[in-house]
């Protein structure tokens, strides 16, 4: 059995707690004999800012460069707001980010059946919803030059963003979302507004080249990313891949993130491009979840989004597609029993705690042995 070299980086808040639960999830993987691997664990955000002066240390950044995967817990709080910019705590994910060259981040949207009341929308809307946004993450228009602010001779200020696209960003993205298609069921909506934005045109033409050439198997529909958030709130299980800019897909992945009751409950994955010698691809996975402050330290936190982050790590960068579905389906079975963290509480459900929900799912992993 291979041993898969594994960073956490847990982070600050409630990445801690929730880190610990993932931490007890691998220690079961690796004595169920589903997987090895070789763990190492550094600081990052705030809690690398403390320790160091920096968001992220050099000797972390080589960890990170070494591993086959990376799990992050979850960086900031107020506690350093008054930093230098630069040593602020999100500043040690954008490296991260920026120095494994993660351009693709996926974002699932899955609403359990067992939750499909704690959504905005209506169950009849949510129930069985099963999407994943592909969210091209290092281009556009939060990358662009110029960046500016600048005063103007009438007393006015003038600001630009500059949204820029090359045509090899568009293809590497679109060919992402066409190879995660052929895994599920095999469509993919593609957004822009290629009708008032010549990034918009140049994406449309590009998706299409590629899908042509290359993935002409799988279904592709163009839509306006206006009319895309209206559609995702209407009649969102009409989604299987959506691919869209770094602009769109910050919006529209966290429209869709409401659409499953909480956001404690959604995994994400940034990947790399696959390298040509070892056939891998770098990879950091975290939860959608910020650090919460506001429970950290009180074993409140829903840690199911960790131990999601850990099924995609599991299916996207191991190969464990087995091992993922197991946690996935635990996770599904402990929803369906009626454990809750308070983030999802109902009447007539049961309330737990971080490590309670922990436990709850390490009993239904040992149960489906």
């Amino acid at each position: 059995m291979a041993t898969h070299k594994l960073l956490l980086l847990p982070g600050d808040g409630i990445g801690t707690e929730v880190m610990a639960e993932v931490k007890r999830v691998i220690g079961w993987l690796e004595s169920a004999g589903l997987a090895s691997f070789a763990v190492e664990e550094d600081l990052v955000g705030g809690a690398a800012y403390d320790e160091h002066g920096v968001a992220i240390s050099e000797e972390a950044m080589t960890r990170a460069l070494a591993a086959d995967a990376i799990l992050l817990g979850a960086v900031g709080g107020p506690k350093w707001a008054n930093v230098p910019y630069e040593a602020r705590p999100e500043a040690g994910l954008l490296r991260l980010r920026k120095d494994l060259q993660l351009f693709a981040n996926l974002r699932p949207a899955i609403c359990y059946p067992a939750l499909a009341d704690a959504s905005s929308l209506k169950r009849e809307l949510v129930d069985g919803l099963d999407m994943l946004i592909v969210r091209e993450l290092t281009g556009g228009v939060y990358f662009g030059e110029p960046k500016t602010i600048t005063d103007l001779s009438d007393g006015q200020k003038r600001a630009v963003d500059t949204q820029v696209y090359e045509s090899y960003e568009i293809e590497r993205i679109a060919r992402v979302a066409f190879e995660l298609a052929r895994t599920r069921r095999n469509k993919v909506v593609s957004a822009e507004k290629h009708n008032v934005m010549k990034s918009g045109v140049l994406w449309k033409q590009v998706v299409s080249e590629v899908h042509g050439a290359e993935f002409s198997d799988v279904a592709l529909e163009h839509q306006l990313a206006d009319s895309c958030a209206m559609q995702l709130v209407r009649a969102p299980k009409q989604f299987d891949v959506l691919v869209t800019d770094n602009l769109f897909g910050d919006i529209l992945s966290d429209v869709a993130a409401m659409l499953t009751g909480s956001l404690g409950m959604l995994p994400s994955a940034s990947l790399g491009g696959v390298e040509e010698i070892s056939g891998k691809r770098r990879a950091l996975y975290e939860p959608v979840h910020g650090a919460a402050p506001d429970i950290a330290g009180k074993g409140l936190a829903n840690p199911i989004a960790m131990i999601g982050s850990l099924a995609m790590a599991l299916r996207y960068s191991f190969g464990l597609g087995e091992a993922a579905g197991r946690i996935e389906a635990a996770i599904a079975g402990v929803l369906d029993k009626g454990y809750r963290t308070n983030d999802i509480k109902s009447e007539g459900t049961t309330v737990v705690g971080t490590s309670g929900m922990g436990d709850a799912i390490l009993a239904e992993l040992g149960a489906a042995r």
